[in-house]
């Protein structure tokens, strides 16, 4: 188990974020979303929590399969999704992603908003708080995104909101900006496989930061299109995204719900949470899909792993597993 903190600080108010947040999942999932492949919505429903008042549950599905290399598709099922389930009590939500493929992997964030520039100290109030969590300081303007996600009007350093007149964020911002708010996300990544823990931990944190530093840059870029957003609105536009997404993904009838029907105890036994950050379905340089090639006659209709028992055995691991070391593998 790998536990990191992160803290990203907005030029926005905490009330003002609860509208940018959900427009931004919205748009950001239906862009990224192609037909069999991106982001399905099963479930959005509100309910009340006897803890923590009235929340909102949603239930979504990511497909991935089309975006793994030939030999992953050789052995993960055909349909290969990750569930992510969020509970919504903003300011306070939590977000869990399992993987239909992986039953030992699993991403667990906690969500917290406050109006600040990220100064609250323990604000998960969790015994692990000083020993084992770093933190991390994520700023949308100036720290490095990924070249395939960068655009220029989503860059906080060169767009200027004509609504709000916030923007063009200077070095220092976050000393000077007034309004300003933090997102705290307490992140904990599990993935209990010998000898691939460490690597697969880490490295899942590495795509985490990127996907956090991408949808809050969004969430500012696109202030113009929701600060006038009442909730109202913005459920609505919520509701009309995930249904032309289903249609996008080919799910007919659109999969999702929306009542005013709580729902049932057993639904409410999860963490609560938030709506959750959104998550790329872009597969990471490593997982870039290879140029088809013919397949040899001769191929075996199915995948047999030697004996790792056998000191002469020939397999090599995938370079999905060897990130990070230049040390080659054992012959």
């Amino acid at each position: 188990m790998l536990l990191k903190e992160y803290r990203i600080c907005m030029p926005l108010t905490v009330e003002e974020y609860r509208i940018g947040q959900l427009y931004m999942i919205s748009k950001h999932s239906h862009e990224q979303s192609e037909r069999g492949e991106g982001v399905e919505v099963v479930q959005n429903e509100p309910y009340e929590d006897p803890t923590y008042g009235p929340g909102q549950f949603t239930e979504k599905r990511i497909y991935l399969n089309n975006k793994l290399p030939s030999w992953a598709r050789a052995v993960v099922p055909k349909i290969f999704y990750v569930t992510e389930k969020a509970w919504n009590y903003y300011p306070y939500t939590i977000t869990e992603y399992t993987c239909s493929f992986l039953p030992k992997f699993s991403i667990h964030v906690e969500t917290k908003y406050e109006d600040n520039k990220g100064i609250s100290d323990n604000i998960f109030d969790t015994e692990l708080r000083e020993e084992e969590t770093e933190v991390c300081f994520i700023d949308i303007a100036y720290d490095e995104i990924p070249e395939r996600y960068y655009k220029e009007s989503e860059d906080p350093r060169h767009f200027k909101s004509k609504k709000t007149a916030r923007g063009l964020l200077q070095e220092g911002w976050r000393d000077t900006q007034d309004p300003i708010m933090c997102s705290y996300k307490l992140v904990t990544v599990k993935f209990e496989v010998w000898g691939l823990q460490t690597r697969v931990e880490q490295f899942v944190h590495k795509v985490v930061r990127d996907v956090l530093l991408l949808g809050h840059r969004q969430a500012f870029a696109w202030v113009d299109e929701w600060i006038d957003m009442t909730m109202e609105e913005v459920r609505e536009y919520e509701r009309a995204t995930q249904e032309a997404t289903n249609k996008k993904l080919g799910t007919f009838p659109p999969a999702i719900s929306i009542s005013e029907t709580p729902l049932p105890a057993c639904a409410r036994s999860g963490p609560s949470s938030a709506p959750s950050t959104p998550l790329s379905t872009e597969a990471p340089d490593f997982l870039s899909v290879p140029k088809d090639r013919p397949r040899k006659k001769s191929a075996p209709e199915t995948l047999t792993l030697p004996d790792p028992a056998r000191r002469d055995s020939a397999f090599r691991l995938p370079s999905l597993f060897s990130w990070g070391s230049s040390s080659p593998q054992p012959q």
